[in-house]
């Protein structure tokens, strides 16, 4: 244990038996940033003192939940590591955002902003220093003259990728998505944008309302569509009746299609506005993945 981690109520280990209490449950108070670390990967030995230094500057804005994926290895299982360091942003009873390896502080600094984490001594300064919200219009421009500059910066081509799918331009998106190094194919972000693609591509072809209900009452457990049906409702306006069939699936059958439902959930909480409604099917998909 650190020197920060041990003298900071704001760090803590998160173990597989508190974890519902202490990470998900706290996490509808406040934010839980949670470092994914092993003692023998160097990256985590450089990225987690950084780490336990903001969360002492941001004095109790996030709380970091250590996680050593040696000893808790259900955790990672839950949070599907692929590699280590990766940090996970937990909020509202569920997972929002996240990234894989060691970051610069500076970057980090950017990833909590995003989500409205700013150090709680002078909140107000930063409020009125704050930049205007980028169009995603302009945002394509910005990156797209920044990657003729600087071809090889591979982070940019997936922040491109992002502001295209904000701009609804689906197909480019996903060609600037495919194209991307296999080192950032994996990152959080990334894995977010392909839900948010599937989504947008999964309606192309399917039955109507009626139909995909018709098929439900002669088969309750067709999973493609109930999978389907939750996609129409979202898309047609009944964000809580698509919602619930995404569940119903995680609920019954959460492996199926590779774990299609809580991929469903995830990108479907990204495309919407309601905090309050997003805020309630995050508590109830964490209440089925934890």
């Amino acid at each position: 244990m650190s020197s920060a981690q041990s003298t900071s109520p704001h760090i803590f280990d998160a173990t597989t038996a508190g974890f519902q209490k202490d990470v998900v449950e706290a996490s509808t108070d406040t934010p839980i940033l949670v470092d994914l670390w092993a003692e023998w990967c160097g990256p985590c030995k450089s990225l987690g003192p950084i780490l336990e230094k903001l969360a002492v500057e941001y004095a109790g804005a996030f709380r970091l939940a250590k996680v050593d994926v040696d000893a808790e290895q259900q955790i990672a299982a839950a949070f599907q590591v692929r590699s280590i360091p990766t940090v996970m942003l937990v909020s509202g009873g569920g997972i929002v955002d996240g990234f894989t390896g060691a970051l610069p502080e500076g970057q980090i600094r950017e990833f909590l902003q995003s989500h409205g984490i700013v150090p709680s001594e002078g909140d107000d300064e930063v409020a009125e220093v704050s930049a205007p919200v980028e169009s995603a219009e302009d945002a394509i421009n910005r990156l797209q003259q920044a990657i003729a500059a600087e071809p090889d910066r591979s982070e940019l081509k997936l922040d491109l990728a992002l502001a295209l799918m904000r701009a609804g331009q689906v197909d480019p998106a996903q060609a600037e998505l495919d194209a991307l190094p296999a080192n950032l194919a994996t990152d959080a972000r990334a894995v977010r944008l392909r839900s948010q693609l599937e989504l947008a591509r999964a309606l192309a072809g399917a039955p109507d309302i009626e139909a995909l209900r018709q098929r439900l009452q002669s088969n309750d457990s067709d999973w493609e569509a109930r999978d389907l049906l939750g996609v129409r409702l979202l898309i047609e306006g009944d964000a809580a009746a698509g919602l619930d069939q995404f569940l119903d699936v995680l609920k019954r059958q959460r492996d199926w299609n590779d774990g299609q439902a809580k991929k469903r959930l995830l990108a479907a909480f990204a495309t919407l506005d309601d905090a309050e409604l997003v805020g309630t099917y995050r508590r109830k998909m964490a209440s089925l993945l934890f």
